[in-house]
């Protein structure tokens, strides 16, 4: 096992989901193979517009040959183990490579920084998510329920201590929703997509909450395409299935609501969810078609 880094980019040829498989072809089998049960961090090349450097870490489960490609091989990321980065971290940060395995024995960077994939030394893989993971959380929760953070996640950050303390915190599901949080406020500029209001209160923090569309019971992944920021109302009525949103993303109001005009009196004026700043945040139609199927009250 060892960890490895995946090239991988929002207009990608290839057949990727990050949160689910991974596409490759024949020679970087053996890589991709030898990072089966470990964990990988994806990264976004500097020549994509608004690249997102390292975004995000992930656990591969299991490598197969492609069954609609038969030339090509898909590395299985393990359910509910994608989780993004609360920030991106750029390629080269204060001058110096974030990769440093990379650099040959003069400091210049090798030819390996062009593969898709490449092995990751447990340092830089160590670096990489502390820089992803930690400083000031700017978007803290609007209660106290998640005051018991993994050690390393306080309101007073420190790095983390070991490998296997890093490895262990990357599972943690108050970590985890945390993250989501973060990166789906983020996204929206923690305002609720279906009323268009951002309210922050008195100490600085925002009265939005993420919500999953597909439920993290449901082997809903924390990938931000599977995420809405709503407020606490809306968010009730939304995993009731009392409303639900179109794959354009207009509103749907299901007839088993008791009060339709009140509940369209919450709606921002479009009838259509208020989407992200950037188009690759938007929800996912699969994720939307789930939740029309099997939480939508038609």
């Amino acid at each position: 096992m060892g960890f490895g880094v995946f090239i991988h980019r929002a207009d990608s040829i290839y057949d990727d989901s990050p949160a689910t498989q991974y596409q490759f072809p024949p020679q970087y089998y053996s890589r991709v193979k030898s990072c089966i049960g470990d964990w990988i961090v994806y990264y976004e090349p500097t020549k994509v517009r608004n690249s997102r450097g390292y975004y995000a870490v992930a656990r591969v489960s299991d490598v197969v040959r492609d069954p609609k490609a038969p030339q090509m091989f898909l590395a299985l990321i393990e359910p509910g183990s994608y989780l993004p980065f609360t920030r991106s971290i750029p390629f080269v940060l204060d001058e110096n490579v974030v990769e440093t395995g990379l650099l040959n024995e003069v400091g210049r960077i090798s030819g390996r920084a062009q593969a898709a994939v490449r092995f990751l030394a447990p340092t830089d893989f160590n670096r990489i998510v502390d820089l992803g993971l930690t400083g000031h959380d700017d978007l803290r929760p609007r209660s106290d329920a998640l005051d018991s953070y993994p050690s390393g996640f306080e309101e007073e950050q420190v790095p983390f201590e070991t490998e296997r303390q890093r490895v262990s915190v990357l599972t943690s599901r108050i970590l985890r929703d945390r993250v989501f949080r973060r990166v789906v406020l983020q996204a929206y500029d923690s305002r609720c997509g279906i009323t268009g209001l951002k309210l922050i209160n008195g100490g600085g923090r925002a009265e939005v909450e993420a919500a999953h569309i597909r439920p993290v019971e449901a082997n809903g992944p924390d990938i931000i395409n599977n995420g809405l920021p709503l407020s606490g109302t809306v968010h009730w009525m939304f995993d009731r299935g009392l409303i639900t949103l179109a794959d354009d993303l207009e509103i749907v109001i299901s007839r088993q609501v008791n009060d339709r005009q009140g509940l369209e009196s919450l709606i921002n004026k479009t009838g259509r969810l208020i989407g992200p700043r950037e188009l690759r945040d938007r929800p996912h139609p699969a994720f939307l078609s789930w939740h029309r199927e099997n939480v939508f009250k038609h």
